[in-house]
Order: C-alpha cells, then structure tokens, then sequence
C-alpha cells in the first residue's frame, strides 16, 4: 500500500507539529508514508533517521513562480504525483485545489480537513480530530526527532562538549522581528545564571542582518569565551549539538520547535504569537511577557520579557 501524506506549511516548526499525526497514520497502516513537503520545511535534515517517512515529495511552490504554483503547476504536480501511484492520502489542509490535485492524480481513497474551513482551524486539535474521525486514532503531541546516535557522539567530542558543564542552547533567532526577543535579555540572562552555574551557551540563528546584530552583541561582551556560534551550521549539523545539551532557551522560532522534539527540556520566551506554538509539547516551557495573562499575534511583547523569570524557570527544571 503507497501512502501520501499533504503537509504543505511551510515552516520547520510546522513540519515538527505536524510529525506525530504523520507517524501515526505510518503505525496504523503498518507501512512507511511518503509526504508532500516544502524544501523550506527542512524536512529533508529533520526526518532522515525517521523509519516511518519512506520519501519525500517537495512541492514547489515560491510566490507564484514555482513549478507547481498557478494553472500548470497544478498540473505538473498532477502529472509528479500520478508516478507514485498512491493508494490513498490524508491532507492536512482545507485546500480545493489539493482535493482537485489528488482526485486527478488516480488517487483511490481521499481524506482531507473539511473543504473551505480554513479559518479559526486550531493547529493541532484539528489535526487530532481528523484522525480521530478518519482512522479512530486518539494522537498525543508530543513530536519526536531521531538522531543516529553515532553523530551524537561525533558531535560531542567536535565541540568538546563537557558534560561537567551546563550547557544551554540559546535560540537568539525567529522568522520575524516581533518574534526576536533583545540581546540585552539574554546577555542579562547569561550573566545571572553564570554568577551561579558553570556554563556553555550555544547561540543558535539565521543569517539575516536582524538576527546576525543579536548574535554580535551578544559574543561582543565578557561572555563570548563560553559561547560558540552556531549560524554557519546546517539544521543537520546543528540537531546532534541540540541533544548533547542540558537545556534550551529559545524564542518562538524553529529552534524551540527542534529542541523540544529532540527531547530538551525548552523555555519558549513567547512574545508575539499564540501559546500554543510554545506549549504543545510536554518539553515545553512557555515564559510570557511582563503585564500580560497571554500572547497571541500582535501582542508586541519582546521588550517585556523578563530575564529573572527565565532564570527562575531554568533553575526549576535544571535541578
């Protein structure tokens, strides 16, 4: 039986989300699924070890000017699909066009979130709700990344990783800026827990200006000699650093999303997008901004984010 699975967010945090309803479908069937993935979702890098991902399909779709965007992208997409011949799909996503693409493609049996119901769709109850209706499969978010545990190894002795150590991820970076909490309350943060605790902190982040200006304010103070720079790294290369660490700290960016997924215990500094996104897994510790009783987009809350609260969240998990 060929299984395909439509997961077709974009983000990395997405495509970890998502993950535990993708497995679950693999477990049900008794069989690997290929999945229908944007190249932006990095699930090339994520999901390698992953036994129950036989393949993947990237479905590219750029702003109007990928293979398989507008009229005859849909029907190149139809015409890459048809060779996989699938027996059935399960489509996370309300999307005619991706019913109309299937139905086209010979697929036999077509599940899909409701039709034109894109809207107020919760991220993750609607996806626990579909296969609760279509296979009767009650599905925990908790997702889970699987490393090859000779990089793991390969990746401590690289880094001289010493286990006597604390060490900490710091996810300095986010897709947007309101998502970008300052540098001045990690390196506030840094200097308290470094008063009390012998650490190393691994500064993970993109390399667009806005985020590479945090990382250098950041190593440009007395706290660059126990920080290592991670920005010229590969998600690939960086998921193995993940895992031999004690803890992350991150904003809501892909970093939260992988460490949390990689088993981490992970503080998420929400500031400005629904805390679901910072407390689906039970890795996951959301810390909100001063003032406030929740966040949500639009809340504008990284200026408010308080260091001492992160520290008393660390010190709560790490001991």
């Amino acid at each position: 039986m060929r299984i395909l699975i439509i997961q077709s967010r974009m983000g990395i945090g997405d495509m970890v989300i998502f993950l535990p309803f993708i497995e679950a479908i693999s477990k049900k069937f008794g069989t690997s699924v290929s999945c229908l993935v944007k190249a932006s979702s990095k699930s090339n890098e994520i999901l390698k070890d992953n036994k129950h991902i036989k393949e993947l399909i990237i479905l590219d779709r750029e702003n109007g000017n990928g293979k398989h965007d507008g009229l005859l992208g849909t029907f190149n997409l139809v015409k890459k699909l048809k060779k996989y011949k699938f027996d059935k799909v399960f489509i996370f996503n309300s999307s005619l066009r991706y019913n109309i693409v299937c139905r086209l493609s010979s697929i036999g049996e077509i599940n899909q979130y409701p039709l034109f119901k894109k809207q107020k769709q919760h991220l993750i109850n609607t996806a626990k709700e579909f296969l609760k209706i279509k296979l009767n499969l009650d599905v925990e978010s908790n997702p889970k990344i699987i490393i090859n545990p000779k990089f793991i190894e390969l990746s401590k002795k690289k880094f001289e990783i010493n286990e006597k150590k604390i060490n900490i991820l710091l996810g300095i970076g986010g897709s947007g800026p309101t998502k970008r909490v300052p540098a001045k309350i990690f390196i506030k943060f840094m200097k308290i827990v470094n008063q009390k605790y012998d650490c190393r902190f691994f500064l993970a982040t993109g390399r667009s200006n806005e985020e590479q200006s945090i990382l250098n304010e950041i190593i440009n103070t007395e706290l660059n000699k126990s920080c290592i720079a991670l920005d010229n790294l590969s998600i690939n290369e960086i998921l193995p650093i993940i895992k031999n660490c004690n803890i992350s700290i991150c904003n809501d960016s892909s970093f939260s999303h992988l460490s949390a997924s990689l088993g981490i215990k992970t503080i998420v500094l929400m500031a400005d997008t629904p805390l679901i996104y910072g407390s689906y897994s039970p890795k996951m510790f959301p810390i909100i901004p001063d003032g406030f009783e929740n966040v949500t987009h639009n809340t504008n809350g990284k200026e408010k984010i308080n260091p001492e609260k992160i520290f008393a969240k660390y010190k709560e998990i790490i001991n």
